[in-house]
């Protein structure tokens, strides 16, 4: 029986990686969350949705939830997201 042994570390040089830039307040901002659609998301995101709003004074909410828990977002999720403030990704086991 062969084994694999997978390499997770970053393939280039990571040195010019840019993170993205902070956003100063989350007031009358737009945030997504981005699910990864497993029952225990629901819930937290329920929570989170009431606490953005509530207490941070969030403008807007969006729910987006990927069709496959274990794949990365799809291609759609991804441009919409291009026009929030901020996104949140989870997942809930």
């Amino acid at each position: 029986m062969a084994l694999t042994v997978l390499n997770p570390t970053i393939e280039y040089d990571s040195r010019d990686f840019k993170l993205a830039p902070r956003i100063d307040t989350l007031a009358g901002k737009t945030v997504g969350l981005i699910s990864n659609g497993k029952e225990g998301t629901q819930g937290f995101f329920t929570h989170l949705d009431q606490q953005l709003r509530e207490k941070l004074k969030v403008a807007e909410v969006i729910w987006e939830t990927k069709s496959n828990y274990s794949a990365p977002a799809e291609d759609d999720i991804i441009e919409r997201a291009r026009a929030w403030d901020l996104a949140i990704t989870g997942l809930g086991d």
